[in-house]
């Protein structure tokens, strides 16, 4: 039985907690020690620290403080990991803490972080999903029920001190040429750093990153097939290397579009670590790489939908994959809207089983083409085209529930 290195109580205060931490710093001290070899067991708080509850009220996805966020566990420390290094970590299982078996979805408002189609939906609302085993269900989306395919959303080693120095000079540069909220600055008086204390924390906090954005070491990268016997290779920064991990979700889909769009939930991963020495420069490592879960849920069929870089206003843009692929979302909630379900309900949908999402072609000018997969067999009834067009269900449920922005 592997021993369990980092625990946390969910009545707690995750500030209270000094194994856990909301920003990347090399100053952070190490949580804990380990060997290259060895297997152990961190438990994870959701992403919001457990300020989300298990209810059919919106208010707390309204009024989520984003600059707390994320909660992650850790720094682990590997003994001889060296800078330069690569960190091999095994994902040999994943749960849901046994005391907290759901999880929730949130629409941000547009006021508060948005999301992939903020323009089409402004205001927040929050699906709670339910775990049976290896599946999962939504008193707020019936009709749908799909295997989780569990994994962190967030994994990566603290940064070398140069390295945040230039994500902070880029993400700055960013900010100033853009009126939009498009980086996310370091911001001191939320940041919690572990065990770092008093002045040196203080001053910490004044630089220490966020860890919304994915980057060179990882981070929040949302990559759903990093679950069961998965293995990633982040490069070493630091001296120890400084693994953290959080953000769990019990299930996603590609591109996480609602934001805070997978089943978020609290739980534990069980981690294996070794080291290749000098792997960053052998391999020419600029970003992580990863081997992803042999297990995944076996999908019998999916409906495709495709996007293309023309906007729903008639906007033409020039191979851009991110319009193509929010067309290709857009057009499967329109789609699913034939059913019955809600827009919202809809979006949800695809924020949260397993679809998947791929860049269909880069070369046709001056059209990219991007497609969404979503798999048939989630639904309890047949959503393929037929001659007798869409059978409407009668999709009696709980509304998503709804919260409008206080001003």
């Amino acid at each position: 039985m592997a021993t369990t290195l980092i625990k946390i109580d969910l009545d707690q205060s995750p500030y209270d907690n000094p194994q856990i931490h909301n920003r990347w710093h090399p100053d952070i001290p190490m949580a804990c020690w380990v060997r290259p070899g060895d297997d152990f067991v961190l438990e994870c708080y959701d992403w919001t620290g457990g300020y989300v509850r298990n209810d059919d009220c919106a208010d707390d996805i309204r009024d989520l403080d984003l600059s707390t966020v994320h909660f992650l566990s850790g720094p682990v420390g590997v003994s001889g990991a060296q800078p330069g290094d690569l960190l091999v970590v095994d994902l040999l299982d994943i749960g849901a803490l046994p005391e907290r078996q759901w999880g929730f979805n949130g629409i941000f408002s547009r006021s508060n972080g948005g999301g992939f189609l903020s323009e089409h939906f402004q205001h927040a609302q929050k699906t709670v999903w339910d775990f049976q085993g290896l599946y999962a269900r939504s008193r707020h989306i019936p009709g749908v029920r799909f295997a989780g395919l569990i994994h962190p959303g967030l994994i990566g080693c603290l940064p070398s001190r140069p390295l945040l120095r230039e994500w902070n000079r880029r993400e700055a540069e960013l900010l100033r040429d853009n009126p939009r909220a498009v980086a996310h600055l370091p911001f001191a008086s939320s940041a919690h750093l572990g065990q770092l204390a008093g002045a040196a924390a203080r001053e910490a906090a004044e630089e220490a990153a966020r860890t919304v954005p994915p980057r060179e070491h990882g981070g929040n990268c949302d990559i759903k097939d990093l679950s069961r016997g998965a293995r990633v290779f982040l490069p070493v920064y630091v001296d120890g290397a400084g693994l953290s991990v959080g953000d769990l979700h019990f299930s996603q889909g590609d591109g996480e579009i609602t934001f805070c769009g997978a089943i978020e939930m609290a739980g534990w991963a069980h981690l294996k670590v070794d080291l290749i020495k000098g792997g960053v420069a052998a391999y020419g490592i600029r970003n992580p790489v990863f081997q992803p879960s042999p297990l995944t849920p076996r999908q019998g069929d999916y409906l495709i939908f495709e996007g293309v870089s023309v906007d729903e206003h008639g906007g033409q843009h020039y191979l851009d994959v991110q319009v193509a692929y929010r067309q290709a979302c857009l057009n499967a909630i329109e789609y699913l809207g034939k059913f019955g379900y809600s827009r919202a309900q809809a979006y949800s949908i695809l924020g949260c089983a397993p679809v998947q999402g791929h860049i269909s072609g880069v070369v046709d000018v001056p059209n990219a083409c991007a497609t969404l997969w979503l798999p048939t067999d989630i639904f309890d009834f047949d959503i393929r085209p037929q001659a007798g067009g869409p059978q409407r269900r009668p999709l009696d449920g709980v509304p998503l529930p709804l919260s409008y922005d206080r001003n």
